[in-house]
Protein backbone atom coordinates (compact mmCIF):
# COMPACT_ATOMS: atom_id res chain seq x y z
CA UNK A 1 0.00 0.00 0.00
CA UNK A 2 1.42 3.35 -0.85
CA UNK A 3 2.03 5.88 1.95
CA UNK A 4 0.73 9.55 1.04
CA UNK A 5 4.16 10.50 2.68
CA UNK A 6 7.23 9.13 3.66
CA UNK A 7 7.91 8.14 7.24
CA UNK A 8 9.53 10.85 8.36
CA UNK A 9 6.57 13.25 7.45
CA UNK A 10 3.93 10.92 8.58
CA UNK A 11 5.79 10.73 12.07
CA UNK A 12 6.22 14.38 12.48
CA UNK A 13 2.20 14.63 11.22
CA UNK A 14 2.07 13.08 14.50
CA UNK A 15 3.59 15.01 17.01
CA UNK A 16 1.83 17.65 15.80
CA UNK A 17 -1.50 15.70 16.50
CA UNK A 18 -0.01 14.83 19.34
CA UNK A 19 0.60 18.09 20.99
CA UNK A 20 -2.58 19.50 19.72
CA UNK A 21 -4.29 16.72 20.81
CA UNK A 22 -2.87 16.08 24.59
CA UNK A 23 -2.19 12.44 23.48
CA UNK A 24 0.50 10.28 24.06
CA UNK A 25 2.79 9.74 20.70
CA UNK A 26 1.98 6.37 20.07
CA UNK A 27 -1.75 7.07 20.29
CA UNK A 28 -1.03 9.79 17.89
CA UNK A 29 1.17 7.30 15.61
CA UNK A 30 -1.71 4.90 15.61
CA UNK A 31 -4.26 7.38 14.64
CA UNK A 32 -2.00 8.28 11.42
CA UNK A 33 -1.61 4.58 10.54
CA UNK A 34 -5.51 4.45 10.66
CA UNK A 35 -5.27 7.08 7.94
CA UNK A 36 -2.98 5.49 6.20
CA UNK A 37 -5.19 1.89 6.06
CA UNK A 38 -3.40 0.39 9.02
CA UNK A 39 -4.36 -1.36 12.10
CA UNK A 40 -1.39 0.42 13.84
CA UNK A 41 1.69 2.04 13.47
CA UNK A 42 4.06 -0.55 14.19
CA UNK A 43 2.45 -2.76 11.02
CA UNK A 44 2.87 0.59 8.63
CA UNK A 45 6.55 0.71 10.04
CA UNK A 46 6.76 -2.68 9.29
CA UNK A 47 5.46 -2.77 5.61
CA UNK A 48 6.85 0.36 4.61
CA UNK A 49 10.81 -0.47 6.09
CA UNK A 50 10.50 -4.07 4.55
CA UNK A 51 13.70 -2.69 2.25
CA UNK A 52 14.98 0.55 4.21
CA UNK A 53 17.85 2.47 3.48
CA UNK A 54 20.36 1.19 6.53
CA UNK A 55 19.20 -2.21 5.14
CA UNK A 56 21.28 -1.17 2.29
CA UNK A 57 23.63 1.31 3.65
CA UNK A 58 24.75 -1.28 6.93
CA UNK A 59 26.77 -3.55 4.63
CA UNK A 60 28.75 -0.79 3.22
CA UNK A 61 30.38 -0.57 6.85
CA UNK A 62 33.33 -1.97 8.60
CA UNK A 63 34.80 -2.42 11.54
CA UNK A 64 36.74 0.72 12.72
CA UNK A 65 34.56 3.29 10.63
CA UNK A 66 33.45 5.97 11.71
CA UNK A 67 30.09 7.75 10.23
CA UNK A 68 28.81 10.94 9.47
CA UNK A 69 24.94 11.30 9.13
CA UNK A 70 23.79 14.68 8.54
CA UNK A 71 20.11 16.59 7.84
CA UNK A 72 18.23 19.58 8.42
CA UNK A 73 15.80 19.32 11.49
CA UNK A 74 13.47 17.12 10.76
CA UNK A 75 14.79 14.98 7.78
CA UNK A 76 15.38 11.35 10.03
CA UNK A 77 19.07 11.60 10.90
CA UNK A 78 18.63 10.53 14.52
CA UNK A 79 16.21 7.72 12.88
CA UNK A 80 18.36 6.41 10.70
CA UNK A 81 21.17 6.23 12.96
CA UNK A 82 19.00 4.19 14.94
CA UNK A 83 18.20 2.41 12.11
CA UNK A 84 21.74 1.60 11.92
CA UNK A 85 21.62 0.67 15.19
CA UNK A 86 19.02 -1.80 14.51
CA UNK A 87 20.48 -3.38 11.69
CA UNK A 88 23.89 -4.40 13.99
CA UNK A 89 21.76 -6.01 16.56
CA UNK A 90 19.68 -7.89 14.01
CA UNK A 91 22.91 -9.63 13.14
CA UNK A 92 23.55 -9.97 17.00
CA UNK A 93 25.87 -7.18 17.46
CA UNK A 94 25.50 -4.54 20.59
CA UNK A 95 24.54 -1.15 20.16
CA UNK A 96 25.00 2.11 22.18
CA UNK A 97 23.53 5.55 21.69
CA UNK A 98 25.59 8.41 23.45
CA UNK A 99 22.69 11.22 23.48
CA UNK A 100 22.80 15.03 24.37
CA UNK A 101 20.37 15.96 23.18
CA UNK A 102 17.16 13.20 24.15
CA UNK A 103 15.66 11.90 27.15
CA UNK A 104 15.52 7.93 27.48
CA UNK A 105 11.98 8.02 26.75
CA UNK A 106 12.38 9.98 23.57
CA UNK A 107 14.63 7.47 22.67
CA UNK A 108 12.29 4.46 23.16
CA UNK A 109 9.72 6.76 21.84
CA UNK A 110 11.77 6.86 18.29
CA UNK A 111 12.50 3.10 18.67
CA UNK A 112 8.69 2.64 18.72
CA UNK A 113 8.62 4.96 15.57
CA UNK A 114 10.54 2.62 13.86
CA UNK A 115 8.54 -0.28 15.50
CA UNK A 116 10.99 -1.58 17.23
CA UNK A 117 9.88 -3.07 20.68
CA UNK A 118 13.50 -2.42 22.90
CA UNK A 119 12.73 -6.09 24.70
CA UNK A 120 13.31 -8.04 21.18
CA UNK A 121 17.15 -7.32 21.45
CA UNK A 122 16.92 -7.41 25.19
CA UNK A 123 21.00 -7.13 26.31
CA UNK A 124 21.51 -5.68 23.36
CA UNK A 125 21.20 -2.12 23.12
CA UNK A 126 21.90 0.30 25.91
CA UNK A 127 21.42 4.25 26.22
CA UNK A 128 23.29 7.14 27.86
CA UNK A 129 22.09 10.45 28.30
CA UNK A 130 24.47 12.62 30.84
CA UNK A 131 25.18 15.77 30.36
CA UNK A 132 28.82 14.60 30.88
CA UNK A 133 29.17 12.76 27.50
CA UNK A 134 32.24 13.52 25.06
CA UNK A 135 34.92 11.26 23.89
CA UNK A 136 36.74 10.03 26.89
CA UNK A 137 33.22 9.52 28.65
CA UNK A 138 32.76 7.65 25.69
CA UNK A 139 35.81 5.37 25.36
CA UNK A 140 35.42 4.67 29.43
CA UNK A 141 31.63 3.25 28.56
CA UNK A 142 32.68 1.31 26.06
CA UNK A 143 35.73 -0.19 27.77
CA UNK A 144 34.74 -3.54 27.73
CA UNK A 145 32.58 -3.83 23.96
CA UNK A 146 32.92 -6.39 21.95
CA UNK A 147 34.18 -6.10 18.52
CA UNK A 148 31.16 -5.05 15.93
CA UNK A 149 29.17 -3.42 18.15
CA UNK A 150 27.83 -0.33 16.58
CA UNK A 151 28.08 3.09 18.75
CA UNK A 152 25.79 6.02 18.06
CA UNK A 153 26.49 9.50 19.26
CA UNK A 154 23.71 12.15 19.22
CA UNK A 155 25.20 14.65 17.84
CA UNK A 156 28.66 15.78 17.07
CA UNK A 157 28.50 19.65 17.59
CA UNK A 158 27.50 19.29 20.45
CA UNK A 159 30.63 17.11 21.87
CA UNK A 160 32.38 21.28 21.18
CA UNK A 161 30.11 22.70 23.75
CA UNK A 162 31.36 22.79 27.04
CA UNK A 163 34.40 24.78 27.02
CA UNK A 164 36.56 22.03 29.90
CA UNK A 165 36.13 20.09 26.87
CA UNK A 166 39.33 18.97 24.47
CA UNK A 167 38.52 20.48 21.05
CA UNK A 168 36.06 18.68 18.54
CA UNK A 169 39.03 17.38 16.11
CA UNK A 170 40.66 16.24 19.20
CA UNK A 171 37.87 14.23 20.24
CA UNK A 172 36.61 13.09 17.34
CA UNK A 173 40.85 11.83 16.69
CA UNK A 174 40.65 9.68 19.94
CA UNK A 175 37.47 8.30 19.20
CA UNK A 176 38.56 7.24 15.66
CA UNK A 177 41.57 5.76 17.06
CA UNK A 178 39.55 3.69 19.92
CA UNK A 179 37.33 2.46 16.77
CA UNK A 180 40.31 1.01 15.20
CA UNK A 181 41.67 -0.47 18.08
CA UNK A 182 38.28 -2.04 18.81
CA UNK A 183 37.04 -2.89 15.43
CA UNK A 184 33.47 -0.53 16.70
CA UNK A 185 31.43 1.43 14.56
CA UNK A 186 31.27 4.83 15.50
CA UNK A 187 27.90 7.34 14.03
CA UNK A 188 27.56 10.43 14.98
CA UNK A 189 24.64 12.28 14.01
CA UNK A 190 25.59 15.71 12.58
CA UNK A 191 24.11 19.33 11.90
CA UNK A 192 23.89 21.01 8.76
CA UNK A 193 24.55 24.41 8.35
CA UNK A 194 21.64 26.53 7.81
CA UNK A 195 23.16 28.04 4.66
CA UNK A 196 21.96 24.84 2.65
CA UNK A 197 19.73 25.73 0.05
CA UNK A 198 17.79 22.52 -1.16
CA UNK A 199 17.01 24.07 -4.28
CA UNK A 200 20.10 24.76 -5.09
CA UNK A 201 20.86 20.36 -4.48
CA UNK A 202 19.20 17.96 -3.61
CA UNK A 203 21.05 16.56 -0.42
CA UNK A 204 23.29 18.83 1.60
CA UNK A 205 26.87 17.41 1.21
CA UNK A 206 30.44 17.61 3.52
CA UNK A 207 30.35 21.57 2.81
CA UNK A 208 27.18 21.64 4.25
CA UNK A 209 28.09 20.27 7.91
CA UNK A 210 27.61 22.67 10.48
CA UNK A 211 31.42 23.00 12.17
CA UNK A 212 31.27 26.33 14.82
CA UNK A 213 35.35 24.93 15.16
CA UNK A 214 37.93 23.49 12.45
CA UNK A 215 37.39 19.78 11.91
CA UNK A 216 39.19 17.58 9.15
CA UNK A 217 36.22 15.74 7.26
CA UNK A 218 39.05 13.40 6.22
CA UNK A 219 38.57 11.63 9.95
CA UNK A 220 35.31 10.58 8.57
CA UNK A 221 35.31 7.31 6.68
CA UNK A 222 31.47 7.16 5.53
CA UNK A 223 29.14 10.21 5.53
CA UNK A 224 25.37 9.99 4.57
CA UNK A 225 23.09 12.69 3.98
CA UNK A 226 19.64 13.10 3.66
CA UNK A 227 16.96 15.64 2.50
CA UNK A 228 13.24 15.09 1.69
CA UNK A 229 13.27 11.30 1.49
CA UNK A 230 16.60 11.09 -0.55
CA UNK A 231 19.98 9.39 1.15
CA UNK A 232 23.37 10.21 -0.27
CA UNK A 233 25.58 8.25 0.79
CA UNK A 234 29.31 8.79 0.58
CA UNK A 235 33.04 6.59 1.40
CA UNK A 236 36.24 8.69 1.52
CA UNK A 237 38.05 5.59 0.37
CA UNK A 238 36.52 3.81 -2.15
CA UNK A 239 33.78 4.43 -4.85
CA UNK A 240 31.23 1.05 -4.24
CA UNK A 241 31.82 -1.71 -6.22
CA UNK A 242 34.37 -0.22 -9.09
CA UNK A 243 37.58 1.77 -8.15
CA UNK A 244 39.91 1.45 -5.47
CA UNK A 245 41.06 5.03 -3.76
CA UNK A 246 43.41 5.61 -1.14
CA UNK A 247 42.04 6.93 2.13
CA UNK A 248 41.15 10.10 2.53
CA UNK A 249 40.26 11.08 -0.88
CA UNK A 250 37.95 13.55 -2.12
CA UNK A 251 34.36 12.22 -0.63
CA UNK A 252 32.40 10.34 -3.92
CA UNK A 253 28.93 9.44 -4.09
CA UNK A 254 28.19 5.49 -3.80
CA UNK A 255 24.19 6.15 -4.54
CA UNK A 256 21.17 7.72 -4.15
CA UNK A 257 18.76 6.20 -2.46
CA UNK A 258 14.88 7.40 -2.96
CA UNK A 259 13.43 6.76 0.49
CA UNK A 260 9.93 8.54 -0.62
CA UNK A 261 7.09 6.34 -1.47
Amino acid sequence: MKLSAPIYHLKRKAKQLSRQSSIPLHEALNRIALEEGYSGWSLLVAQASAVTPAIKLFPLMTTGDLVLVGARPGHGKTLMSLELAVEAMKRGNPAMFFTLEYTGQDILDRLRALGVDRAQFDGLFRYDCSDAINANYIMEALASAPRGTVVVIDYLQLLDQRRENPSLAVQVGALRSFARKRGLIVVFVSQIDRSYDPLKKPCPGADDIRLPNPLDLKLFDKMCFLNDGVVQFYSSSYFYGITKRPRGSRLIPLRSIHTSP
